[in-house]
């Protein structure tokens, strides 16, 4: 019995170094297979301007809805001095792009948009809105971001579909969107897709605030 027990102990031994050597190899392939992992993002020319963005840190702002942009605002502006007083960055050295998409896309517009089509814009305000509230008038908050060197990205995508809605079943869809890319914010552009132009900001290394 006791020699039955020394040799089972033996055996059981014996595996367990086995299955560390095994183990040890499994861990070198996988450390081997993911060092080959040299993923480089596409990077598309129309997407080139962000690179161009002078800037030794470098922030894309992604709102969404109405509710976020006073928040992103702040947050900009946070952005832009918190660098400045506290780390020593000029604002010129801080490269920020704000993204109005989805139920933020309208705000990317000045009062010509909102003044003729406020109705559509935001059917459930009464009396319509007739300007943009955060680029109009003493509110300038907007505008005062794009003099600070603060660059706007609008969804096409999702301006494509207002332009729809203010339309209507038998107007000219197109005619509106040209009409509102020739009314947009300062230092704003339309992009093809709000959300597709965000990731491509962060493959060129810019870090991500979210704003709901």
């Amino acid at each position: 019995m006791a020699k039955r027990t020394l040799k089972e102990r033996r055996a059981i031994i014996a595996g367990l170094g086995a299955a560390a050597a095994a183990g040890a190899l499994g861990g070198r392939s996988a450390q081997a297979q993911g060092s080959s992992d040299s993923f480089m993002p596409l990077m598309h020319q129309q997407d080139a301007w962000m690179s161009a963005l002078r800037g030794k840190h470098r922030i894309v702002m992604d709102v969404t809805s109405p509710d976020g942009l006073p928040d992103a605002i702040r947050f900009t502006g946070n952005l832009l001095a918190g660098h400045n007083s506290w780390w020593g960055v000029e604002e010129a050295d801080v490269a920020i792009i704000v993204c109005l998409r989805h139920g933020a896309t309208p705000f990317g517009y000045t009062d010509a948009i909102w003044s003729k089509y406020g109705k559509t814009i935001d059917p459930r305000a009464t009396p319509p809105p007739v300007a943009n509230p955060y680029n109009s008038g003493e509110r300038s908050a907007l505008a005062d971001l794009a003099k600070r060197g603060v660059q706007f990205m609008v969804c096409g995508t999702a301006s494509r579909g207002l332009a729809g809605r203010i339309a209507g079943a038998s107007g000219d869809a197109e005619a509106v969107l040209k009409e509102m890319g020739a009314n947009l914010v300062a230092s704003a552009r339309i992009v093809p897709s709000g959300v597709v132009s965000v990731v491509h900001a962060q493959e060129r290394r810019f870090a991500l605030v979210t704003v709901a």
